[in-house]
């Protein structure tokens, strides 16, 4: 397994930790922060979503500059993002943060380009992310990492960045579903 890979292993591996501070109360308190209140555990869950972000950006790099991409790599990447935006959705539900209609359009979404892309390898194919893809994973991580922070520092004055970076996050969760079916309808029109 080269380094690429094994930083979107440890994208993966990031995950439970993450879930774990968010959603288990170890009663670490709140910091004050230029008149806000944060809990420390969302601020430590923060920082290890937006580290674990990172790496995706990391592990591209490096695939691309050493030519170290691979069909594990294309496989790997997309699945690490999947899973980390997911669980990171999930909890923002779980935390009343985030309506439950937008994460079920978001990982339905996931869940049907996933499905897309075992057809494709059924076939033969393996696709890597696509720019639009990109774009919607970097949105997403911007729109989730915005409700972790609760909306800090956008909050010192009164604008709501974090909802309207979660429907920005939206619309290019759909838009790059379609376009990503739209692309790959040979899949469907071909199948026997």
């Amino acid at each position: 397994m080269n380094l690429p890979n094994k930083i979107s292993v440890s994208r993966i591996l990031l995950i439970p930790f993450f879930v774990l501070i968010m959603l288990y109360d170890f009663n670490l308190g709140n910091v004050s922060i230029l008149d806000k209140t944060l809990p420390i555990n969302h601020l430590i869950g923060a920082f290890i979503f937006i580290l674990a972000s990172a790496t995706d950006w990391v592990d591209g790099y490096y695939a691309r500059k050493y030519n170290l991409v691979t069909n594990l790599g294309k496989f790997l990447d997309p699945l690490a993002d999947k899973l980390l935006v997911s669980a990171a959705l999930i909890v923002l539900v779980e935390l009343n943060f985030v309506a439950s209609w937008i994460v079920i359009l978001i990982i339905s979404r996931e869940f049907a380009i996933t499905g897309l892309r075992l057809v494709l390898a059924g076939e033969g194919e393996v696709v890597a992310a696509g720019m639009l893809g990109k774009i919607k994973t970097w949105a997403q991580i911007v729109a989730i990492s915005a409700y972790l922070l609760h909306n800090f520092p956008v909050s010192l004055i009164n604008f709501p960045f974090d909802v309207i970076s979660m429907y920005v996050a939206l619309f290019f969760t759909l838009y790059s579903g379609y376009d990503y079916f739209v692309k790959n309808k040979h899949a469907f029109i071909n199948s026997k």
